[in-house]
């Protein structure tokens, strides 16, 4: 699947996010906008702004920012394949946590006896 042929003048950019697939609705798209969640080449959008190809997205979500680049227009809701020729993510990858060392248990190991419970704790610096 592709981009569909005639694509719109333009389409308002709480649309837009619904339509690539950033948001599940448009409602929460819409109310991203309004929370200051998404900006539009570096600016608080709302979400009847209109993008055009080439505007950078700036979508702030938990955890993490996405940046998008507006490649193409659509303004109905694609499947992920066609949304994906849409934009280019130029978000950056996601920092790794530092791993705790904690031991991990076999899975199916059966609850852990009082002995490890305690190990557990003075590794954890809670005894």
């Amino acid at each position: 699947m592709s981009i569909p042929k005639s694509s719109p003048a333009s389409v308002r950019i709480d649309a837009w996010l619904w339509s690539i697939r950033a948001y599940k609705t448009r409602s929460m798209a819409t109310a991203a906008c309004r929370a200051g969640h998404v900006k539009l080449n570096d600016v608080n959008a709302k979400a009847a702004h209109t993008v055009v190809p080439g505007d950078t997205i700036r979508v702030r979500q938990p955890g993490y920012e996405r940046v998008l680049e507006v490649r193409a227009l659509i303004n109905k809701r694609v499947g992920p394949e066609a949304a994906s020729h849409c934009f280019t993510d130029h978000t950056p990858p996601r920092p790794v946590l530092p791993a705790l060392g904690l031991p991990q248990r076999d899975r199916g190991a059966g609850r852990p006896t009082k002995k490890d419970r305690r190990k557990m704790d003075r590794l954890r610096g809670e005894h």
